[in-house]
């Protein structure tokens, strides 16, 4: 399985447009550099009323077909 890992720093306020239907990604940068786009509603479990926070790895299939996300930290 493939996985990648990046930092997030996403304060509510801008989570915020995903539950206003202005967003529906999430775009940052993994650890080695890569660009990492997904859908925004894959944080829900991990958002708190500050924002959401933390390392987090992205594992997928062998086709790239999301497996999973996992708050690391």
């Amino acid at each position: 399985m493939n996985e990648i890992v990046f930092d997030l720093q996403l304060p509510a306020e801008k989570y915020l447009r995903v539950y206003q239907g202005s967003a529906r990604e999430v775009v940052t940068r993994a650890l080695d550099g890569r660009t990492v786009r997904f859908p925004a509603e894959l944080l829900k479990p991990y958002l708190l009323h500050a924002g959401i926070f933390g390392r987090f790895r992205i594992r997928f299939d062998k086709n790239g077909r999301f497996q999973e996300i996992t708050k690391l930290s």
